[in-house]
């Protein structure tokens, strides 16, 4: 059996999870963008930050040249590849993902584009292999920020280009794992035959198809986390994370639920830290991480149709943000941030699929108290720092009341801090239930041989907006926070909660 032939530059370095210092890259590194196929006119840069330099052209949109000749000058354009819903996919796709995926684990293990080097990328990039170029010490890390969609996204698009490599089909595209949707909330079944390359052994056996209930808490849950929690850039894709500052500044409303607990519901809780998919360090061993992370990325791409005012950061420090991976000719490739802000620019898209969540807003559990009865319910007395280890109630005050239409259009209310607001009796709450604000789901990373991932302390932030409408709060100074753990008990300490508003 014959393997595509390895790049003739020196040999690639292969991945660990030990810190080291970065590969070089050659001079010749290859610009993304596909020659230009991204509008980077679009980007919405303002003049003083780039200085308007000319940008590369839009190929789609080549025109004739005005000669009289009948010669066009425009280069061949091809489709974008187009990634298909895993519980929808052929036979015929499925031999062929089964095959690149089996030629993949084939290649030698110290081929980087081998099945277990593509899953030390993630691996290094996530657990503190790295540290920041220019702070040594200070670690590089793609979760809890702004980096996750992007880092995720190039990710992806290179384990895709070397499978279909593999097989010699440059129009293979991977599928995705369509758990917004009720037909997709099962584990797919393509990942589920022992004998196929796409299967794990180390996941939990024990979760079977969701009841009713389940379906209808997980698409209320999808509202909340791209819409009711989602009105900001930082609220839905994380917070800013700059050369030389601490990593986890803080998560996305998407990053934090659903992708977390989808990641712990996979793996193995027989395994001492829920391997493979239940912890960064072994999560893409697993081949349905990919899938998993592909829908993560489609949401990305739902999340900027949805509204016109959801767009990406304009920040050049997001936009100038880099990373480096192999492609399929096994070729060192460092890739920027601005280079894939549209699936598009990277050469693909996604299935077009129901979006059955988009009627799922959450409604209230029940009628508001009375008045002496809510006031006397308002009482919360948590004092901070706090080791939360049984349900604790705090009296948030709110920066300002009675808010009109245009206010909650220029900034949203957001708990900075499984959270629920103005409730007592948190027993029953449920995510369907407009008390729920939200919850901190954190996928933990290897412990151990890394001092530097001995804690983490991280921001999570909730947009209650839609929330407060909901229970006719708007009108209230403070609101009563009660934060219940629901795994980890006593493991997690909180410094405070207060509410803030942003644009």
């Amino acid at each position: 059996m014959s393997y595509p032939p390895m790049s003739r530059a020196a040999r690639p370095a292969v991945i660990s999870c030990e810190s080291r210092p970065p590969e070089r890259v050659d001079r010749r590194e290859i610009l993304l963008g596909l020659g230009g196929m991204c509008a980077a006119g679009s980007l919405g840069i303002g003049r003083d930050a780039l200085a308007l330099p000319i940008q590369a052209p839009d190929l789609s949109k080549c025109q004739p040249t005005g000669t009289n000749s009948g010669t066009n000058c425009c280069p061949p354009t091809t489709p974008p590849l187009v990634r298909p819903a895993a519980h929808t996919v052929d036979e015929a796709y499925l031999a062929k993902y089964k095959k690149a995926v089996k030629l993949m684990r084939e290649l030698p293990p110290d081929d980087p584009r081998s099945f277990a080097q593509q899953a030390n990328v993630h691996c290094a990039y996530c657990d503190g292999a790295y540290d920041q170029v220019g702070f040594p010490g200070l670690e590089l890390q793609v979760h809890n920020s702004w980096l996750f969609f992007p880092f995720h996204r190039f990710y992806l698009h290179f384990h895709e280009r070397i499978l279909g490599k593999l097989i010699g089909d440059e129009s293979f595209a991977l599928p995705f794992w369509n758990w917004d949707a009720p037909a997709g909330m099962t584990l797919p079944k393509i990942y589920t035959d022992p004998r196929s390359s796409l299967y794990d052994p180390l996941r939990d056996a024990a979760h079977q198809p969701p009841a009713l209930r389940q379906i209808d808490l997980n698409l209320s849950i999808m509202y909340r986390q791209m819409i009711s929690s989602a009105r900001t850039t930082k609220l839905f894709m994380g917070q800013p994370y700059r050369a030389g500052g601490n990593r986890n500044p803080g998560s996305g409303s998407l990053e934090t639920s659903p992708h977390g607990p989808v990641h712990v519901w996979v793996g193995d809780p027989k395994q001492p830290n829920g391997e493979n998919m239940g912890i960064f360090y072994s999560a893409a061993r697993d081949p349905i991480f990919y899938a998993h992370h592909a829908n993560v990325d489609r949401m990305w791409h739902l999340w900027k149709k949805l509204d016109p005012r959801n767009v990406d950061f304009t920040d050049g420090d997001w936009l100038e943000s880099s990373f480096l991976f192999y492609d399929e000719a096994a070729r060192l490739v460092r890739v920027k941030v601005k280079d894939c802000l549209e699936p598009e620019m990277l050469g693909f898209t996604y299935q077009n699929v129901e979006v059955p969540w988009l009627r799922n807003r959450a409604t209230p559990r029940s009628a508001p108290s009375a008045e002496g009865e809510a006031a006397e319910i308002r009482k919360g007395t948590a004092s901070f720092p706090l080791t939360l280890s049984s349900a604790a109630s705090v009296s948030v005050k709110r920066p300002k009341v009675s808010r009109s239409s245009a206010d909650k259009d220029k900034e949203e209310e957001i708990l900075v801090f499984d959270v629920y607001v103005d409730e007592t009796d948190t027993a029953d709450v449920k995510p369907d239930d407009s008390e729920f604000a939200g919850s901190f789901v954190n996928v933990p990373h290897r412990k151990g041989h890394n001092t530097k991932m001995a804690a983490v302390k991280t921001t999570l932030r909730l947009g209650i907006s839609d929330l407060l409408e909901d229970l006719k709060l708007e009108d209230e100074e403070e609101l009563l926070v009660t934060l219940v753990p629901r795994k980890g008990k006593g493991k997690f300490n909180i410094g405070g909660v207060r509410i803030e508003l942003s644009s």
